[in-house]
């Protein structure tokens, strides 16, 4: 069974940096596509940032966050920079098989959930 367990959140000032890690277990980071999700109270988890083979972004964090993977460590980061109060959210990571059907960036297609981590920051 796979676990994914984040770390790295906290409260920061806007303009701050968090960098979150997803810590897999089993070799899962250089096989699956890796996804960060994030959901905002009475809001729908949405797509942040995904990775395999190259990194994919959605449009309202791309320039300010970066995803990686060090595949020894399996291990997924976030590295977030520019932080605004609209960032402020749980952040989920998550793992899906790179043979399943649909896209990296919908959320259905991710087979392994992490418990989640708070980010929040302040104006």
């Amino acid at each position: 069974q796979v676990q994914l367990v984040e770390s790295g959140g906290g409260l920061v000032q806007a303009g701050g940096s968090l960098r979150l890690s997803c810590a897999a277990s089993g070799r899962i980071v250089s096989s699956y596509i890796m996804g960060w999700f994030r959901q905002a109270p009475g809001k729908e988890r949405e797509f942040v940032a995904a990775i395999y083979w190259r990194t994919y972004y959605a449009d309202s964090v791309r320039g300010r966050f970066t995803i990686s993977s060090d595949n020894a460590k399996n291990t997924v980061y976030l590295q977030m920079n520019g932080l605004k109060p609209e960032d402020t959210a749980v952040y989920y990571c998550a793992a899906r098989s790179p043979n399943s059907g649909g896209t990296y960036y919908t959320r259905s297609g991710y087979d392994y959930w992490g418990q989640g981590t708070q980010v929040t920051v302040s104006s």
